[in-house]
């Protein structure tokens, strides 16, 4: 039986169809999409979106209707998961970290051992940047028995793109229950700001608010700059590592926009998360649901509960036999549980 998903639900963006191409992949279930992306300001597949397909497509030798850029409905039928070598060229800044996103839960459940190399974006507004997949995602997917090691080759920035990270990948596992209840004492933090091809005192004055904003010391700000070949392109990175988890909050910059803008954007989401008592941001909260409900339980309490997350949780449970409950706790945080059927 074919599952039919309105792209157009909830908060209406690319996460819907990437975690349909995941569920579809692992479980063999055939899905139809349509309206997708309908709430973004362009709608329908676009180059980063169709490469995530393609990737699903090749992983399981999937029969596809529909894959092209701009297309609001796609067909999609997979057949056998099979780990191996793989690359994928997103051919723009589309984010390779979404790509990923998209194949790495299938991969973790296949018989083979995979290695996937993927180009394209690597630091992206509103993507999982590559620190916050290597520094936040993949220690708790490592505490649910995953082997997953994740390197970065070279920086992508938005628009030259040209990034490539690489993720080796142990197949054959079997996915443990986590409860991640506190976040627990706090043990480091730090600011980093990656520059390339740009004025280096963009990356100063982001320091600078840094340090003033959240009283820290010279210590805990570093400025990288890359090679120029790299850029045009600059983020910032705020690190805060706890005994249960670590997040990285970002800042990227714009064009017309001033560097302290970017870092007070950053600073204002590690201060909502510092003056909570949960566990993790809605980031994370979010990038936590699919592998908990592929371990069939878990809970975590989180900053908040998105309409991202949200919509996540409704494709989730079309695909799997799973409920995930989001409810309000004393903290102030939000406390969200998964749990099988």
């Amino acid at each position: 039986m074919t599952i039919e998903i309105d792209g157009s639900q909830g908060e209406g963006g690319g996460q819907i169809l990437r975690t349909a191409l995941t569920l579809s992949v692992i479980t063999g279930q055939a899905f139809r999409i349509n309206n997708i992306r309908a709430r973004r300001k362009s709608p329908g597949l676009m180059r980063q979106h169709l490469t995530a397909v393609q990737a699903a497509a090749a992983i399981s030798g999937a029969e596809l209707v529909g894959a092209a850029v701009g297309s609001l409905e796609l067909s999609f039928c997979p057949r056998h998961l099979q780990g191996g070598h793989y690359r994928f060229d997103i051919g723009t800044a589309g984010s390779c970290t979404l790509v990923l996103q998209t194949v790495l839960p299938a991969l973790l459940l296949a018989a083979e051992d995979s290695r996937v190399v993927i180009t394209g974006g690597t630091h992206n507004t509103m993507s999982p940047p590559f620190h916050f997949l290597q520094r936040a995602f993949l220690p708790l997917l490592r505490r649910m028995g995953a082997e997953v090691d994740l390197q970065l080759n070279r920086f992508g920035f938005y628009p030259a793109g040209g990034g490539e990270i690489v993720a080796t990948i142990t197949g054959g596992t079997q996915l443990a229950p986590l409860h991640l209840a506190e976040r627990g004492t706090a043990l480091n933090s730090y600011a980093e700001s990656y520059i390339a091809a740009l004025p280096v005192h963009i990356a100063e004055r982001e320091l600078a608010l840094v340090k003033w904003k959240l009283a820290w010391d010279n210590e805990q700000l570093r400025l990288h700059k890359l090679d120029n070949n790299q850029g045009p392109g600059n983020v910032l990175l705020l690190t805060l590592e706890h005994e249960q988890v670590t997040e990285v909050f970002t800042g990227f910059a714009e064009r017309g926009v001033p560097a302290e803008h970017i870092a007070q954007s950053a600073v204002a989401q590690a201060h909502k998360y510092l003056a909570s008592a949960a566990a993790v941001g809605a980031n994370l909260a979010d990038q936590l649901l699919l592998p908990l409900a592929l371990a069939g339980g878990g809970s975590f309490t989180a900053t908040e509960w998105s309409q991202h997350a949200d919509s996540n949780a409704e494709v989730i449970q079309r695909f799997l036999p799973v409920r995930i409950l989001s409810k309000p706790t004393h903290t102030d945080s939000v406390g969200v549980e998964v749990a099988g059927q």
